[in-house]
């Protein structure tokens, strides 16, 4: 019924909603005495209102905003009313600042109020007209002219400077962001940027000391997040994704764009010459038309162009960050782009870095659904990562009542045939959803 803990109370917990291009995605979980995530329930379905990564029709992503939590709440048997959300899009930016504070008494030891007083005066910031931070992130600190400390708290002195990693986005969209939660009766707990929570999600520490660019490539765009020594060092957003490769293999192989998208998931590969030459695809024509024939090497081709294309962006983005020779951990890949099969060779052979595919299952508890630890859902796990940290409580409401409120049934009814009537109708709302999540994930 209820997310119970071993003494029968009500445990606390979280909830994550990433608002992609290609789709909606709802976690509802909790972490287990272990400091592992327990998924209570989720929910998925297709996102039609959003462009590259920004809302662009409020009332079709609401609407997918509802079935997904509808579906996550029916899983999980509550109610939810708080959510950690992730941001994205073309309009993110990130700049460099440096803070400087002059304490009254060089004997007190610094303490996280003036780190506070730091970051707040970066609040202060004049930003170009239309634009809010998202995220103030401390890179290194220096403690009268003693510089690369990482935490100053309990050091003494006059002069504490620091280093900021300030991250930007549009008011517009993420006033539209807020909107669309609003009108799902929702409220924001806080907003991250999704590239920070695919790399809470998919990185080690090791990797984050030794440096690592992290890029989730999403259906509309890839994001890009460059670590080293721990510290958040770049971020940045590249217009390209997914969905740019599906509309070239339409263009190519001239077919509908489903089918394009089919092809790219069934059969795509992003590195040519692991395709043999004599692999032929078969599709349905258009009604009157007979089959369609395509070269598997031919796909393979226009994949691999569109993906080296990409990679050229992240390229031109960690030596403009300055890293192009500090990143032992080399790049990870996640998202949805990092399906693609042999995506990691072509990354390595492209960039002469390491690569390797990052999937979410170094967090999970014993037990979790297969379908969660793919990189599809690296940012809804790392926003449940993230929340986990601040969980709270869900609604009294038991399953059977949630049941009668998305069925608009009542609890309690003096009529039998009314009550097997609900029952009846509960069960197949219930087989209904069954069978779309096991079509879309066959898709």
């Amino acid at each position: 019924m209820e997310a119970m803990n071993k003494a029968g109370e009500i445990a606390p917990f979280t909830v994550a909603l990433d608002i992609g291009t290609t789709k909606v995605c709802v976690l509802i979980g909790r972490k287990n005495e272990h400091g592992k995530l327990d998924v209570l329930g989720y929910g998925k379905v297709e996102s039609n209102g959003v462009l590259r990564g920004v809302v662009s029709n409020i009332e079709k992503t609401v609407q997918a905003i509802n079935e997904a939590i509808r579906k996550a709440e029916r899983m999980a048997g509550f109610t939810i009313k708080h959510v950690n959300v992730g941001i994205a899009g073309q309009h993110i930016k990130s700049i460099q600042h440096r803070g400087i504070l002059t304490r009254d008494n060089s004997q007190e030891e610094i303490n996280d109020q003036d780190i506070e007083r730091l970051i707040m005066d970066m609040h202060k910031l004049q930003l170009p007209p239309g634009e809010k931070i998202i995220h103030i992130i401390p890179q290194e600190y220096t403690v009268d002219n003693e510089q690369g400390i990482v935490d100053p708290r309990g050091m003494s002195g006059v002069r504490l400077e620091a280093n900021f990693h300030i991250v930007t986005g549009q008011v517009t969209a993420i006033q539209n962001l807020n909107r669309c939660i609003e009108k799902s009766s929702l409220v924001v707990d806080e907003i991250t940027l999704e590239p920070i929570a695919s790399a809470t999600s998919v990185l080690s520490k090791e990797e984050k000391d030794a440096g690592v660019a992290l890029v989730d490539i999403g259906g509309g765009t890839t994001d890009i997040t460059i670590f080293h020594d721990g510290i958040i060092r770049h971020t940045a957003v590249i217009p390209f994704g997914g969905n740019v490769i599906t509309k070239d293999i339409k263009e190519g192989c001239n077919i509908m764009v489903d089918r394009a998208e089919k092809l790219k998931v069934q059969f795509g590969s992003a590195l040519a010459s692991e395709v043999f030459d004599n692999l032929v695809i078969s599709i349905p024509g258009l009604k009157g038309h007979g089959h369609k024939e395509i070269s598997e090497k031919n796909l393979a081709r226009i994949i691999q162009a569109r993906v080296e294309e990409i990679l050229d962006y992240v390229i031109w983005e960690i030596q403009k960050a300055g890293f192009e020779r500090k990143l032992v951990g080399g790049i990870v890949l996640t998202g949805g782009g990092a399906m693609l099969r042999h995506i990691a060779q072509l990354t390595a052979y492209h960039t002469g870095l390491t690569s390797r595919v990052g999937q979410p299952n170094e967090h999970m508890a014993h037990g979790y659904p297969e379908d969660l630890v793919s990189p599809i859902y690296a940012t809804a796990l790392g926003l449940l990562l993230r929340g986990a940290e601040k969980p709270y409580f869900p609604e009294e409401e038991t399953r059977e009542e949630l049941y009668n409120k998305n069925t608009n049934t009542s609890a309690e009814t003096d009529n039998p045939a009314e009550e097997g009537a609900g029952w009846f109708n509960r069960m197949f709302e219930r087989a209904k959803d069954w069978i779309k999540e096991e079509q879309d994930s066959n898709l």
